[in-house]
C-alpha cells in the first residue's frame, strides 16, 4: 500500500512489481531510454505520486536509484518550493533521456528557477541544452501572469541555438518557439517574425525550426483564437 509514509525502498519495490517488457518495448520506439526502465507508464506514476505525496528527502533517494520510474517519480514528488538551483544542476547533470527532461523543465519553471535558462541553454551537453528551452515553452504555456516581455527576451537565445542540429535540442528550440507565438497577439507577432527569419535561413537546422514554426503560426485557427 502506497502512502505518504513509504519509503524511497518501499516506492522502488512496488514499481519492480509492475514491471513490464512489452510496456519498456513500446517506450524504446518513442526513443526513451530503456537502460533502466521498468516499464511503467507516466499517468501510473503519476497515480503512484498523488498517493505517496510530495518528500523532497525522499525524492532525492528515488532519483538517486537510477531507475527511469523512480527518477520519474522523484520529479512528479520533489517539493518545488525547496528546490535549489544546485539541486537542479546536481539533477541536470544525470539527464539522458527527453521525456525525464521534459518533466523536470516543469518542475523548475514551478519552483522558478528561470535563472538557470541561460545556463542550461550554454551546456554543450544535449539534453542540459535541451532542458532551457523545454522550461521556456512550459513558461509559456503556464506562467499566465509572467510579463509578456519576459518570454519575448528569450527570442535572442531561440535564435542564438537554432543551428544546434541535435535532435532533441532541435525539437525543443522550435517547441519553445511555438509556444511564445501561440500566447497572445502580443507575443505572436515577434515570434513569428523569428520564425520568418530562421525560415530563411541558409542553416538547414534554422530553416526546419523556422518553416515548422511558421506553419503552426500562420495556421487559421490559431489566428482566430489569438
Amino acid at each position: 500500500m502506497i502512502a505518504p509514509s513509504s519509503s524511497a525502498a518501499d516506492l522502488i519495490a512496488h514499481l519492480q512489481t509492475l514491471r513490464s517488457e512489452n510496456n519498456i518495448a513500446g517506450m524504446a520506439r518513442f526513443g526513451i531510454v530503456t537502460d533502466t526502465a521498468i516499464g511503467i507508464s507516466n499517468p501510473d506514476l503519476q497515480k503512484i505520486a498523488r498517493s505517496a505525496k510530495k518528500d523532497h528527502v525522499r525524492a532525492k533517494e528515488l532519483w538517486a536509484s537510477g531507475i527511469r520510474e523512480a527518477r520519474m517519480l522523484a520529479l512528479y514528488t520533489f517539493e518545488p518550493k525547496r528546490l535549489t538551483a544546485t539541486e537542479a544542476r546536481t539533477l541536470a547533470a544525470d539527464f539522458n533521456s527527453w521525456e525525464i527532461v521534459d518533466c523536470a523543465a516543469d518542475l523548475f519553471i514551478e519552483a522558478n528557477l528561470d535563472a538557470l535558462i541561460p545556463n542550461f541553454a550554454a551546456d554543450i551537453r544535449e539534453f542540459v541544452r535541451r532542458t532551457a528551452f523545454a522550461m521556456i515553452a512550459g513558461a509559456a504555456v503556464r506562467r499566465k501572469t509572467d510579463s509578456d516581455q519576459s518570454l519575448l527576451a528569450y527570442l535572442p537565445l531561440i535564435e542564438a541555438h537554432a543551428t544546434d542540429p541535435r535532435n532533441f535540442v532541435r525539437k525543443a528550440v522550435n517547441w519553445a518557439l511555438r509556444n511564445i507565438g501561440k500566447r497572445n497577439r502580443a507575443c505572436h507577432a515577434p515570434a513569428l517574425a523569428l520564425a520568418e527569419r530562421l525560415a530563411a535561413s541558409t542553416d538547414k537546422t534554422a530553416r526546419w525550426i523556422g518553416k515548422d514554426a511558421v506553419r503552426e503560426l500562420t495556421g487559421e485557427k490559431l489566428l482566430a483564437r489569438l
